[in-house]
């Protein structure tokens, strides 16, 4: 790949970049979490990722970083890991993919990185025989720079209703 606004490659994952990734999506996710929070309410914000999001989230990212039926890339500037992304196939019968995560460390953001990476994902999705790729994010502020680049990537967005309501113990 030629570089992207100084990221010297985008390359697959190997085990020792997890704790950088989880580490720079914790930086970049931090926003989206507080604008997630005050959007739910701390009652279910709490219920959906405990006392504090970042064990959540660093429990997931690294679920989902070794999930056997994914894929995933890092951005790379300077030998220090920028970015990252997942992609797997979701529908083998309907050849839809899904790019699972993308997220940049803040200090790289808005260089277009997310964006190399996401149209990374996107090309080994069609590369794969996919005939649709998906990518799912929140309509709050926080995920308004996601939506902003999938937008300039051409995905379409399908408007959704996802609602929560906390239950009290029986």
């Amino acid at each position: 790949m030629a570089s992207v606004c100084g990221v010297s490659a985008i390359r697959d994952c190997r085990e020792q970049d997890h704790d950088a990734i989880v580490a720079l999506s914790l930086r970049a996710w931090a926003p989206v979490f507080a604008s997630v929070g005050g959007v739910l309410g701390e009652e279910i914000d709490t219920l959906l990722h405990g006392t504090d999001w970042r064990e959540h989230q660093a429990r997931e990212v690294r679920a989902t970083l070794c999930a056997a039926e994914k894929r995933a890339w890092v951005a790379e500037y300077r030998g220090h890991v920028v970015g990252f992304v997942v992609a797997g196939v979701v529908d083998e019968t309907r050849l839809i993919g899904e790019i699972a995560m993308v997220a940049v460390d803040p200090g790289a953001q808005r260089h277009g990185i997310g964006s190399a990476l996401t149209e990374h994902a996107t090309e080994w999705l069609r590369g794969q025989g996919l005939r649709v790729a998906m990518i799912n994010t929140g309509g709050d502020i926080g995920h308004e720079p996601a939506r902003r680049t999938y937008d300039r990537l051409g995905f379409r967005s399908f408007p959704n209703a996802l609602y929560f309501r906390a239950l009290p113990p029986p």
